[in-house]
């Protein structure tokens, strides 16, 4: 199924399934009647982003056949692509209260949000689907340990929501996909790259920005703000880094800042793609892929994720990835490349993985200037502490 290249939201409209402010008043009081099915971060994170129609065409968790076509064959079962299932996995002890043809109240840190018209209930075969998405059904993988361990059984069907975002502590940057469209439409622009990152921003992010920037009318930058593993940097202190670079180094009037407050699979390849069309919904007609995009431990090839993204670029993906080799700084030639533009080998080359920027911060030991602005590394040294622990901040 083919589709234009930066035409519409994925399926040719934008889902909202927000009640009106005028009606949520009403939505709220009947919702205090309803039995409560209460979210845990991510599910409430899904929540908000299947209401605001980040996850268009998807009206509410995905039933068992939506469900089983995109994990066997990436598509809906009417052909549109879809890379991944989005469920309301709960206990089966729990699920049982809740029957077809009922209205639940979904609920989160005692705060409701929205409901769900349950239209179906069914067992999540969960290690077939894990095999499927994840390429492995290994637990140590946290999203497979995530998908596991978050029930047996699922309810689906259309959602509302009638609550309120900050709940979820996305913050000032939050903006709906709607909005992010109308504030791209106000701007002018015509072509627009997403960029996501779980990690703190550095040189070589700085790199990618600044090339796409060339040949771009405007880029979203959007990073992930909603679960990810415990060794990761914290979300707020991400923001404070992206916030340094855009105050200091970057055009803010080419640059759209805000959040994505969906939770981190690290489903690799699939999750690229999941991620493609969401930056499609939020105006995006063109999505940076860098290397070993959503990848987690040895899982995945470092391109991986191109090489899937290739596949679908003309089977309904309808926007354009820009692929980015890994950026490093080359010694001898004194500045950010890749082997695309550098002849020279890895023995002149920079490079510090997650896990490496990490220990380094844990232990006190600066940063090279040649990897991250001086004030980017201040802020994470601070962050850090004398301990070598974050501080919430």
């Amino acid at each position: 199924m083919s589709e234009k290249l930066g035409s519409a939201p994925h399926g040719g409209a934008l889902i909202n399934r927000v009640v009106p402010s005028a009606a949520r008043g009403e939505a709220q009081a009947r919702a205090t009647c309803l039995p409560v099915v209460n979210l845990n971060a991510r599910a409430a994170s899904d929540l908000l982003l299947l209401a605001t129609g980040a996850f268009s065409p998807l009206e509410g968790f995905m039933g068992h056949d939506a469900a089983r076509s995109a994990a066997e064959n990436l598509t809906l079962p009417d052909g549109r692509l879809w890379p991944l299932p989005v469920l309301l996995q709960l206990e089966a002890s729990q699920a049982a209260a809740f029957s077809p043809g009922s209205v639940v109240a979904l609920a989160y840190r005692g705060t409701l949000l929205g409901s769900l018209e349950v239209q179906e209930r069914f067992t999540v075969p969960g290690k077939k689907w894990a095999r499927e998405v994840f390429q492995t059904a290994d637990e140590a993988h946290p999203g497979v340990a995530a998908f596991l361990t978050g029930g047996d059984v699922a309810l689906a069907g259309p959602i509302q929501w009638f609550g309120d975002a900050s709940v979820l502590g996305v913050g000032e940057h939050w903006r709906t996909p709607a909005e992010t469209r109308a504030e791209m439409a106000r701007r002018g622009w015509q072509t627009v790259a997403g960029f996501q990152t779980r990690n703190p921003i550095h040189r070589a992010h700085e790199y990618v920005l600044r090339t796409v920037l060339e040949v771009m009318d405007g880029l979203l930058l959007h990073p992930l703000v909603g679960e990810t593993r415990p060794e990761d940097v914290p979300a707020d202190l991400r923001l404070r880094c992206y916030q340094v670079l855009l105050d200091r180094y970057l055009p803010s009037d080419r640059i759209l800042f805000s959040v994505l407050p969906a939770w981190m699979r690290y489903g690799g390849p699939r999750e690229a793609v999941f991620h493609a069309l969401v930056r499609k919904n939020f105006g995006c007609t063109h999505f940076i892929v860098g290397r070993d995009h959503a990848g987690v431990g040895k899982y995945y090839g470092p391109y991986d994720a191109h090489r899937l993204l290739k596949t679908l670029a003309s089977d309904g993906l309808g926007v354009q990835p820009l692929f980015f080799d890994e950026v490093y700084y080359c010694r001898r030639c004194a500045s950010l490349a890749s082997q695309r533009s550098c002849g020279h080998g890895p023995e002149d080359r920079l490079t510090l993985s997650g896990t490496e920027v990490r220990r380094r911060l844990r232990e006190g030991l600066p940063l090279p200037v040649e990897f991250t602005r001086p004030e980017v590394a201040a802020v994470l040294a601070e962050a850090f502490g004398a301990k070598g622990e974050v501080a919430h901040v």
